[in-house]
């Protein structure tokens, strides 16, 4: 699990790139922190290339969402798969973030 974490004015773009599984989730909670940081402005979390997540990496998209939400910042996700869509259907994610 690769994240590349750019910088675009107030906004923060995030790539997710391969499997947020348990193991990922515990390698990359640290980039999640440096996002977490800048949760006053707007991140954009592009998971084009996120193959796979698991409820580790559901917890970290939602700890985030909430640090964003409790500094005035927005927080969105793009580009999710057919398979990481239904994850967040099956777990009511779909309706907590703004997916684009």
């Amino acid at each position: 699990m690769n994240i590349t974490i750019e910088h675009e004015g107030n906004k923060t773009i995030a790539r997710l790139i391969g499997r947020l599984d348990t193991a990922a989730a515990t390698e990359v909670a640290n980039d999640f922190q440096t996002l977490a940081d800048e949760a006053a402005g707007q991140i954009v979390l592009d998971c084009t290339a996120l193959e796979y997540i698991s409820s580790s990496g559901l917890r970290l998209f939602l700890t985030l969402r909430k640090q964003s939400a409790s500094k005035g910042g927005k927080l969105q996700v793009q580009n999710i798969n057919a398979d990481v869509r239904q994850v967040f259907m099956m777990t009511g994610f779909i309706s907590l973030f703004e997916i684009i």
